[in-house]
């Protein structure tokens, strides 16, 4: 890598500072108010006991999510989407890989007929909140099983959990590869990704567009070198995470 420094002072294969503040919702079966730098994300999952009809009887579980955006989370108040009447499809989009990222880890047999929602809020946008929702996301889906054990929902020797899920944003700035954009970077960004891998380093999703030039198979790899490097270490945290004790 090189030396280049950043305008917040990183260099360009370092991530935001990253907090992960688990249990911190008093209701929700698992939570999770998790930091990448500017951008906090809520993730609450709540846990039922059952499944959607097409389910029923089937032997196994469900996971999904719900992805939104508070009004003020951005420089400017945006309506929110229950006033609108609509549910916008960058809404949709992000919900639909939040829960894609979950079920990848997730051995639905092994949860049993019963339905875990996560819902991440954006409190506060600075770029990357659907990476840092699946961040979160894995924390409180995590614990919300775990209260499912302990209330006998979940077998006691069940492995639901097959492995653990992180995501991170990369993208190439003036012609150099950077991990975890903030805003400001991802806004001028000539490619823009999002990466999402599994702890042992297998990928979920990667979804990577040319904002401006074309990219290259050197810097596709620079960036994919990148984002795995960026998820082992934000596993890392996660297991920090659900190693301590909730609030």
């Amino acid at each position: 890598m090189t030396d280049i420094t950043r305008k917040d002072g990183r260099a360009v294969d370092q991530l935001r500072p990253v907090t992960i503040e688990r249990g911190w919702s008093a209701h929700a079966e698992g939570s999770a108010l998790i930091s990448f730098g500017g951008t906090k994300v809520l993730c609450t999952a709540s846990f039922t006991n059952g499944v959607p009809r097409w389910l029923t009887g089937k032997g196994k579980g469900w996971v999904t999510a719900e992805y939104a955006m508070l009004p003020r989370a951005t420089n400017s108040r945006n309506d929110r989407e229950s006033i609108k009447g609509k549910v916008g499809g960058r809404t949709h989009e992000i919900s639909r890989l939040i829960g894609r990222a979950l079920r990848a880890v997730v051995d639905t047999k092994a949860l049993g007929e019963n339905t875990i929602v996560i819902d991440c809020d954006v409190l506060q946008a600075d770029g990357g909140t659907r990476t840092a929702a699946i961040t979160g996301a894995y924390v409180a889906l995590a614990d919300a099983i775990e209260w499912g054990r302990a209330k006998g929902f979940v077998g006691k020797n069940a492995k639901a959990l097959i492995d653990s899920v992180a995501a991170v944003s990369v993208g190439i700035i003036d012609g150099e590869p950077m991990l975890d954009l903030a805003y400001v970077e991802d806004v001028r960004a000539e490619t823009d990704m999002n990466v999402v891998v599994t702890g042992r380093g297998l990928f979920v999703e990667v979804q990577g567009t040319a904002e401006g030039a074309p990219f290259d198979k050197r810097e596709l790899d620079a960036l994919l070198d990148l984002g795995v490097a960026g998820c082992a270490s934000l596993r890392d945290q996660q297991t920090a995470a659900l190693a301590g004790e909730s609030d």
